[in-house]
């Protein structure tokens, strides 16, 4: 299995570009709110067999003799004519909402017809009115095969501007046989034997959800409470020095090292630290992990949307998805896929279709929840209050 790309669900670092937006529209600039009706330009997708695509680093499936070959890409093309112009060019996502937020607060074109984001700022896009709305009478595909719980997500009723590209989940990791005992619950990360040897997220949008759950809140609809008691209590941790440090996708080393017993983890990781240490174990706690997605979106003024369209609309074949699933390893958004991995002739692609953390079952799936965003509004306040626990 490759190795996957740890800065894909970046840390926020303070405010980053939303503060700078912030400002900007209140210093004469534009208003950076677009309606839907001006978000699409002059579509050139017949007369330009091209679209261009930017990802995440390690994100799509490769060759193995030739890394520089990425099959599903090329059977694309081969299939509608369509060349794929593919770039790895997105490594953290406030850098890459800063790079081609100018020219949608301008109203001008990025040079992208479709990018990856994590979702909580796809969310930022599509209360920007700077995400197009999709034609999914042109995308048969994604209307049969998304996954229902990834269908309506708080920040994009019916995802009309937004399609996961792959899933995943945050719950617990944690070395079974160092620690001697099982953890169930996101309370079992506070108990005295773990004093030290824990690590959370530094990223607020990576971290409140899954210690709001272990409070019993319902993420979904959480609410300003909710945010100051999960605070109070990660403080309150801190002061006890229970909590090892906070951490980007740099917690994998600390477990694999022995530094830490537990953490905050990601599903796609914890495969491949599995992987290499059958100790690991990953858990979604009994109150609940969360069910986040990194989504494709199509910028505004996008020059080849129908194409795009398209693209996205090829990756939620069953087929497709199932060799992306294969490679990448991360929670697949098209059920469907299952079934294709299960009759796969090679045993150990077939056995991909049993992994809870590729294809949730029923049991896991009722744990799991999409949390509702941070709302413009309330993300200076929370950032400033979380930051200072966090020490960013």
């Amino acid at each position: 299995m490759p190795e996957l790309a740890f800065s894909r669900r970046a840390a926020l670092r303070g405010l980053g570009a939303a503060g700078l937006l912030a400002g900007l529209t209140g210093c004469g600039v534009p208003a950076a709110y677009v309606p839907e009706d001006r978000r699409e330009g002059r579509d050139r997708s017949v007369a330009d067999r091209s679209v261009a695509f930017s990802n995440w680093p390690l994100y799509i499936d490769t060759d193995e003799e030739d890394e520089s070959r990425r099959p599903t890409l090329e059977a694309f093309s081969e299939k509608t004519g369509i060349e794929v112009r593919y770039t790895e060019e997105i490594n953290d996502n406030d850098e890459f909402f800063g790079k081609i937020s100018p020219a949608l607060m301008n109203h001008q074109q990025t040079g992208h017809d479709v990018v990856v984001v994590s979702d909580w700022m796809a969310a930022r896009f599509v209360r920007l009115g700077w995400a197009q709305k999709m034609d999914r009478s042109a995308q048969a595909n994604v209307s049969k095969h998304l996954d229902p719980q990834l269908r309506s997500p708080a920040f994009d009723e019916g995802r009309l501007h937004t399609v996961p590209w792959q899933s995943g989940i945050t719950g617990i990791a944690y070395n079974r046989k160092a620690l001697g005992r099982e953890i169930k619950s996101v309370k079992d990360l506070w108990h005295p034997d773990l004093a030290g040897k824990v690590t959370l997220f530094s990223g607020l949008d990576e971290s409140f959800s899954l210690l709001m759950q272990g409070n019993g809140a319902d993420v979904t609809r959480w609410t300003e409470t909710d945010f100051h008691r999960m605070c109070d209590q990660v403080e309150s941790m801190v002061k006890k020095k229970h909590i090892r440090r906070f951490t980007g996708n740099d917690y994998t080393s600390d477990l694999s090292k022995g530094d830490v017993l537990a953490c905050q983890a990601y599903s796609g990781d914890a495969i491949q630290l599995q992987a290499d240490n059958p100790d690991i174990e990953f858990v979604v706690p009994e109150e609940g992990g969360e069910l986040w997605a990194e989504s494709l979106l199509i910028p505004n003024l996008a020059p080849r949307k129908a194409n795009a369209e398209a693209l996205i609309d090829f990756y939620y074949d069953p087929e497709v998805a199932a060799l992306l699933a294969a490679s990448v390893n991360y929670v697949c958004p098209v059920p469907a896929a299952r079934e294709v991995l299960a009759a796969s002739d090679d045993q150990e692609t077939a056995e991909l279709a049993e992994n809870p953390l590729i294809f949730p079952d029923e049991d896991m799936r009722k744990r799991l929840v999409v949390a509702r965003d941070i709302s413009s509004a309330e993300r200076s306040s929370f950032a400033k209050r979380w930051n200072g626990i966090v020490g960013l």
